[in-house]
């Protein structure tokens, strides 16, 4: 099962030392280019928020902060080699969600991911397997395997709204895309 989740393209959360962020990110583009991981290794990303500060003489400034010191965001495909090139990169300590002992780490669930992509400027696209009309199976946990009719479909938002039988009545309810399945 592993070797089809060790191919799909994903977000991950690499650790750096705090304050070494961009140097990191640095390190790691330039490693990047010189391993030739191009076809594995897409994007590197430390998140900015732009805050706007009031002086005490009373004008304002722009600072921008990083909202997750000591994380770096990494679009990848993790292989043995993809994943050897980001642990080693200076000024990288390791991958969130990766318990040691050779266990490879775990992707950023993309409900997660696309808030912090939007404030950074990068457009999301997503693959909606479904339309309007067509029926789904419901694969999280309050309606898991019950089926329902696509209603209404949000990309931006990646909310699809379905309409479930409830007690003999059609009843719209809210599910992340990753919450459905088509049914085939």
């Amino acid at each position: 099962m592993y070797e089809e989740e060790e191919n799909e393209r994903a977000w991950y959360i690499i650790q750096s030392y705090v304050g070494m962020e961009y140097a990191a990110k640095r390190n790691l583009e330039r490693r990047i280019v010189s391993m030739n991981m191009e076809d594995y290794i897409f994007n590197v990303l430390v998140p900015e928020e732009v805050h706007v500060e009031k002086k005490a003489n009373g004008e304002t400034k722009e600072v921008i902060e990083n909202p997750y010191p000591g994380y770096i965001f990494v679009d990848m495909i993790v292989t043995d080699e993809s994943w050897f090139i980001v642990r080693n990169t200076p000024m990288v300590t390791g991958f969130l969600g990766s318990s040691g002992g050779r266990a490879k780490p775990v992707p950023v669930p993309p409900h997660e991911m696309i808030p912090i992509l939007k404030k950074n400027g990068i457009t999301v696209t997503t693959d909606v397997k479904f339309s309007v009309g067509d029926k789904v199976k419901v694969i999280s946990e309050t309606f898991m395997g019950q089926e329902a009719i696509v209603e209404k479909i949000d990309v931006e938002n990646q909310i699809v709204t379905v309409l479930i039988d409830l007690f003999g009545r059609q009843t719209p309810n809210d599910f992340r895309f990753d919450e459905v399945e088509p049914v085939k």
